[in-house]
C-alpha cells in the first residue's frame, strides 16, 4: 500500500541528497582526473580503487531502491533509497581525496 503525499520538507531533503551526490561525485571525479594527471596527491591504488567500488556500490544501491519499491514507499523514498549508499561513499571519497592535498612537487616538473 502507497505512503501519505511526501510533504515539501521531504520533497526538499531528496533534492538536496540529489544535488549533494552529484556535487561530491564531481568532486570525486576532479580529484582522481588531477591524480591520474599527476596535480593532485594520490595513492598508487587509486584507480584499481575506484574501478573496484563501482560494483558494490550500484548493488547496494540497487537492492536499497527495490526493497523500498517493492514495500510501497513513494518515489521520493525509493529515490533516497537508491541515493543513500551512493552518497555515503562520494561523501567518504571526497573528504579522504580532498585531505591528500595538491602534488605541488610534480606540478613544478
Amino acid at each position: 500500500m502507497m505512503n501519505s503525499i511526501a510533504t515539501p520538507a521531504e520533497l526538499v531533503r531528496t533534492s538536496v541528497t540529489f544535488w549533494t551526490l552529484m556535487a561530491e561525485t564531481q568532486a570525486v571525479m576532479a580529484y582522481r582526473i588531477m591524480g591520474m594527471a599527476g596535480l593532485w596527491a594520490v595513492t598508487g591504488t587509486e584507480n584499481t580503487r575506484m574501478v573496484d567500488e563501482k560494483g558494490p556500490a550500484f548493488a547496494e544501491a540497487m537492492v536499497a531502491g527495490n526493497r523500498a519499491m517493492m514495500s510501497g514507499k513513494r518515489p521520493d523514498q525509493v529515490a533516497m533509497a537508491t541515493m543513500l549508499p551512493l552518497q555515503r561513499r562520494t561523501a567518504l571519497n571526497n573528504k579522504r581525496l580532498a585531505k591528500r592535498g595538491p602534488n605541488f612537487l610534480k606540478m613544478g616538473g
